[in-house]
């Protein structure tokens, strides 16, 4: 593909959404920069480099979440950002420190930064459903919209620090974009499930490996969640930031189900794995709910992948690997 003219920064370019957009970019013709924190660390970004395209529209610069201003020339003269970078943790991670102030003030410094360049005509914000679904009335409310917002006293009290961290970076980027007249979209995916592009699982995908492989005494989590496929939410974003209409928050969500349906698919697909077979017993985080999703569909948006199909391009990408 040609170059088109256009510049994007994505923040966080080892993350699992970040390499796959980088990807979708220059397959389109951007020009690319991204942000790590080394990025002479051949191990963590050499793969980055192997993308088409990338040795000639491609830069990586250094930039940390927690450096206000490290982030000023990522963006100065770009068109737009994508702000993925976030500390990810699986469910019911209790030690709030490791991500709360670096989603939260991470979240700023990288506004701060798109304020101070005026070349910056859109920042599209990865959140999440986590900052949507937790309610103590959440099964009434179902479905579930883009008005809705998790409740931090119900993550407090079920120990919901990923949703709570979540939720109070994106309330605390609306505040700042509607202060700085910042035109900000934000996505807001589910369980996010795909293949794997950089050389080591992130931590969602590690999730995914621990329950195929029986981990934690063959336990899978008490756990409803709405699941989506990489792919889909690579388009939700370059939707966010091409179409002219977009604006608010964006569900991109496919269909929602308890992990215990997710484990009684995969014995049933692949019988030759100890797929964790026990339920765990934490609470709070298995409430009934459905996701609408009549937002991202009104912007041209087509069909989500199924939930069968993600995870067995999943795992076939994981044997391939030789992860399995």
């Amino acid at each position: 593909m040609t170059e088109n003219g256009k510049e994007m920064c994505v923040t966080g370019g080892t993350g699992f959404i970040a390499g796959f957009l980088i990807r979708a970019l220059l397959n389109k013709g951007y020009s690319v920069r991204t942000t790590v924190r080394n990025p002479d660390n051949v191990e963590k970004v050499g793969y980055l480099w192997d993308l088409p395209g990338a040795k000639q529209r491609l830069k990586i610069v250094k930039a940390d979440l927690v450096d206000e201003g490290s982030f000023d020339e990522a963006v100065n003269g770009v068109d737009g950002v994508f702000h993925t970078a976030c500390p990810v943790v699986v469910p019911n991670d209790h030690n709030i420190k490791t991500f709360l102030d670096p989603a939260v003030n991470g979240t700023l410094n990288v506004f701060k930064s798109c304020s101070r360049s005026p070349s910056v005509k859109r920042v599209v914000l990865t959140s999440s459903c986590s900052a949507i679904r937790y309610n103590y009335n959440t099964q009434e409310l179902s479905p579930l919209d883009e008005s809705h917002w998790s409740n931090p006293e119900y993550c407090k009290q079920y120990n919901l620090w990923y949703a709570y961290a979540k939720t109070t970076s994106e309330k605390e980027a609306w505040k700042y974009a509607e202060e700085q007249r910042l035109d900000l979209v934000v996505v807001n995916p589910s369980f996010v499930v795909g293949p794997l592009i950089a050389p080591e699982p992130t931590s969602t995908l590690d999730f995914i490996l621990n329950i195929i492989k029986g981990g934690n005494n063959r336990t899978y989590p008490n756990f409803r969640v709405g699941f989506v496929d990489i792919g889909d939410v690579i388009s939700a974003h370059i939707l966010a930031m091409e179409a002219p209409s977009a604006s608010g928050r964006i569900i991109c969500s496919g269909d929602v189900a308890h992990w215990e349906e997710i484990v009684k698919m995969l014995k049933e697909k692949y019988p030759m794995y100890p797929i964790a077979d026990q339920c765990g017993t934490e609470q709070g985080n298995a409430l009934p709910h459905t996701m609408n999703t009549a937002k991202i569909r009104s912007l041209g948006f087509g069909n989500f992948k199924s939930i069968d199909q993600m995870f067995e391009d999943c795992i076939r990408n994981f044997q391939e690997k030789g992860l399995l």
